[in-house]
């Protein structure tokens, strides 16, 4: 076997391979010895029919797969011997492949395009300060915070009269048309989908009450109609005409009053006892949750800081074909264009991630991954306890999960911990700048520092 690298550019190579017989014989004919001992053809004994029947049978199928595959391993094994920064899969040359002649050759050369990202180094004392973000919270987000949740445990009390906002419940009627069936149904009429301009006549109706509205001017938007008539929403799209809606009730939802109840409703029962200490409980679970998003904005402003400063150039003309034929039929030219910058952006900061790994001995373990599941598990179910049936419930639970979506949660998971402990690492290396901001200029900057190209 020969192998040679060829590079054009510091991004781009050619990767040439050379196989002669020696090199995939062998496999070859004890693949084929193994079919003629399976083989169940009419008119032989099993394991007796002749070797050149079944090289007849099977000799060329046996031949591509046996280089096939021997190509796949040289290739992955030739690029993690030597360390070469591949982006994208190798291509390999189809023209010169569909030219072979599998039924007369015995030597064959395969070419393969290599997209290369170019050398870089990550000098931590040459990154920028990444600031610390602290966000102030107090009594401004505190009080909306509370009405935002007086509304979510609102109750439901009856009204005299509808107002903006209300339920109304009612009898909806259509005479019937020509050659059709008369509408009439038992529904209730939620005000906030009906039209701005049909509104009015909508607004101080009491029991009894009748309204006559068109109904594509009064619910203009089809899933409204649908829900308004209790129709399929494909039957509801057809609908058309006046309909008169006969009041029974009207509803209102009115916020939730602080006490007891309500603070039960929001933190569990009897966790706190009076409006003082629920509202410092409130205020604490505010900042802790505004803590994990200044943890996000950190995260964000130190891949910035990583792509500002670490300099990796990409071959771009190649990872774009890359896409489009690792897509085939799923994305056009236009898709990659529009997408490009975002995905180089991606592999850019992949690249570096990788390094400081590996310059780092960073692992994941499979132990890892089970630990964390563990903890996942025991918040969602709320399992308490550790006898060995619990650890036992547990660890089946975790395993079952990680195994589900063809093995894509365990993916998922292993590159949320590998991410972790990259940023935490890289969190010991930089220098940090404590800042303090406010909620108004936390949300300016979120704005700002979303994720560049």
């Amino acid at each position: 076997m020969e192998i040679a690298l060829e590079k054009s550019t510091e991004t781009n190579a050619s990767l040439r391979i050379k196989l002669t017989k020696s090199d995939y014989q062998s496999e070859v004919d004890k693949k084929l010895k193994d079919y003629g001992r399976r083989a169940s053809i009419k008119g032989f004994r099993p394991g007796k029919v002749p070797t050149s029947l079944i090289q007849k049978m099977y000799g060329k199928s046996v031949l591509v797969d046996e280089i096939n595959e021997l190509l796949k391993n040289t290739v992955n094994n030739y690029i993690r011997d030597n360390k070469l920064q591949v982006v994208g899969d190798p291509l390999p040359d189809r023209e010169k492949a569909d030219a072979i002649d599998w039924d007369t050759q015995s030597e064959f050369e395969f070419n393969y395009n290599l997209g290369l990202a170019s050398d870089f180094e990550v000098d931590f004392n040459a990154l920028p300060p990444v600031p610390a973000y602290e966000i102030e919270a107090g009594e401004t987000e505190l009080n909306s915070t509370i009405e935002e949740l007086k509304t979510r445990f609102s109750g439901h009390t009856h009204a005299e009269e509808s107002a903006e906002g209300d339920m109304i419940y009612g009898e909806l009627k259509q005479d019937a048309k020509e050659e059709g069936e008369p509408f009439s149904t038992k529904t209730a009429l939620p005000t906030k989908q009906i039209a701005a301009n049909e509104l009015p006549k909508f607004i101080g109706l009491k029991k009894g009450d009748v309204v006559t509205f068109d109904i594509q001017k009064a619910f203009p938007d089809e899933k409204a109609r649908a829900l308004a008539t209790g129709l399929k929403a494909e039957e509801a799209t057809s609908l058309e005409g006046e309909f008169t809606f006969t009041v029974d009730d009207v509803t209102r939802n009115e916020p939730a009053e602080i006490g007891q109840e309500f603070f039960d409703k929001v933190l569990g029962k009897d966790a706190v006892e009076n409006e003082e200490q629920f509202r410092e409980k409130v205020l604490e679970i505010i900042k802790s949750n505004y803590g994990r998003e200044a943890t996000t904005l950190q995260r964000i402003e130190i891949e910035q800081a990583l792509l500002d400063n670490i300099a990796i150039s990409l071959p771009t003309e190649f990872l774009k074909q890359w896409l489009l034929t690792n897509n085939e039929g799923n994305i056009t030219e236009a898709d990659v264009e529009e997408q490009y910058d975002t995905f180089a952006r991606s592999v850019k900061l992949q690249l570096i991630k990788n390094k400081i790994a590996s310059e780092n001995e960073i692992n994941v373990s499979y132990e890892d991954v089970m630990e964390t599941t563990r903890s996942m598990v025991r918040e969602q179910f709320g399992f308490y306890g550790d006898d060995e049936q619990m650890k036992q419930s547990i660890d089946q639970i975790a395993r079952q999960y990680l195994m589900d979506e063809k093995g894509n949660n365990y993916m998922q998971m292993y590159n949320r911990m590998f991410d972790d402990k990259v940023i935490e690492l890289i969190k010991e290396k930089l220098t940090l700048e404590p800042k303090t901001i406010s909620v108004d200029e936390f949300k300016e900057l979120v704005s700002a520092r979303q994720p560049q190209a």
